[in-house]
């Protein structure tokens, strides 16, 4: 997710995690998730030249995640500040983009929760380094998590009767394109909105089944947005809170909105579309996935595998759940050399049956140049797991 903004701004970024990583550790997976996404989106938002670094280490139960970037720095002043809502240090609140909003205070208050400590040091004009401790131990090869067997699951790829329309308001391009390229592929017609005015100016035009609302936005936030929405009679379609804020849930509001209706980011799509089956009585199209899914060979017996670079940006496309994505990609490889035909053409047909959990097991083996032998999908569709080369912390959903 975030080479990908990072790739956009032209800076760069880079992994590095320190073997051996455990592959299953007991945590909390939605707020971790949280946390690093928080750290890694504020570095990359304040970077504009240079890179931004994410090191991951794991020792005597004790993980350590750090998050360096060479931005404009916090200045020794207002360090001390930094976890205050709204503020990252003079130069950058003056910047285009803003203070840091929310995000650093809520990931300081969940690694407190967890147990856990961040702290942050930096140099103005060079860079500022994040670093967070948790207490993460790992899974036993026992649990059923660390275990390669896993009973068979049904996976959705569509619905019944009419074609539904979804309104997605974030005025995050990426969070909208990302919900955009999980619900595409499934029937879904999707409207965006990048404010809550962009949202009221589009309603009664386009007549949304459901509408997923960020609550951070400019202008109008999100419950100013759906209390317009509900006091001009523009929509009564079901309204989902689609929130970073793991705080938010819990709070009363005046517009209807109860606990079951907050779908926290990290957006996991098994979530979205329970939502989505509740709230539109859908009947989903079902098919199983088998335990174990292989390869058709070659008539060579061989697969003609890109390049591990390729290899790496398909796999990043496939964690994000781009599917617009992916599908350039896998054409590039073909168009690059026709020889990877085969290879692309196979997880073409996964992608659009959104297996993206079995496309991450193929192209991870391929980067690991391991046999490309049947492959048993992860728990609940979730990535292969931390500790993975080219595998990234988070990916695996915890115990």
């Amino acid at each position: 997710m975030f080479e990908l903004q990072a790739a956009a701004k032209g800076i760069e970024f880079r992994r590095v995690l320190a073997e051996p990583l455990p592959e299953v550790v007991r945590a909390d997976e939605k707020r971790l998730r949280q946390i690093l996404i928080n750290v890694l989106g504020n570095a990359v938002k304040f970077t504009h030249v240079g890179r931004v670094e994410f090191r991951v280490s794991h020792a005597r139960e004790m993980a350590v995640f750090e998050v360096e970037d060479t931005g404009p720095g916090i200045a020794a002043a207002e360090i001390e500040h930094v976890f205050e809502p709204f503020a990252r240090g003079s130069e950058a609140s003056a910047a285009a983009s803003g203070g840091t909003g929310l995000g650093l205070t809520i990931g300081k208050m969940l690694t407190d929760l967890m147990g856990g400590e961040m702290s942050v040091v930096s140099t103005p004009g060079t860079g500022t380094l994040f670093r967070i401790r948790l207490f993460l131990p790992e899974v036993s090869g026992a649990h059923p998590l660390a275990r390669a067997e896993h009973a068979p699951r049904v996976a959705r790829s569509g619905y019944a009767g009419a074609r539904r329309r979804v309104l997605v308001v974030d005025n995050e391009e990426v969070d909208r394109e990302l919900l955009a390229s999980l619900l595409g592929p499934l029937g879904f017609e999707i409207h965006q909105a990048a404010s809550g005015h962009e949202c009221l100016a589009l309603l009664p035009g386009v007549v949304p089944d459901a509408i997923l609302m960020d609550l951070a936005m400019p202008g109008i936030d999100g419950w100013a947005t759906v209390r317009a929405i509900r006091e001009r009679r523009l929509s009564d379609a079901p309204v989902a809170i689609v929130s970073g804020n793991a705080f938010d849930k819990g709070l009363d509001n005046d517009v209807g909105v109860v606990a079951e209706d907050f779908i926290l980011k990290p957006v996991r799509i098994d979530e979205l579309l329970d939502w989505l089956g509740a709230r539109l009585q859908l009947v989903w199209h079902e098919a199983a996935v088998p335990a174990a899914i292989a390869l058709a060979p070659t008539p060579a017996g061989e697969w003609a595998l890109p390049a591990a670079s390729q290899l790496r940006a398909l796999d990043d496309l496939v964690s994000l759940g781009y599917y617009r994505g992916i599908v350039r990609k896998l054409d590039e490889i073909v168009a690059n050399d026709a020889g990877h035909a085969p290879f692309a053409n196979h997880l073409r047909s996964l992608a659009q049956q959104f297996q993206l959990d079995a496309m991450t097991r193929i192209i991870r083996q391929a980067i690991n140049n391991s046999p490309l032998a049947p492959l048993a999908p992860s728990p609940e569709g979730s990535p292969a797991g931390l500790g993975r080369p080219g595998a990234r912390p988070g990916d695996r959903r915890a115990a």
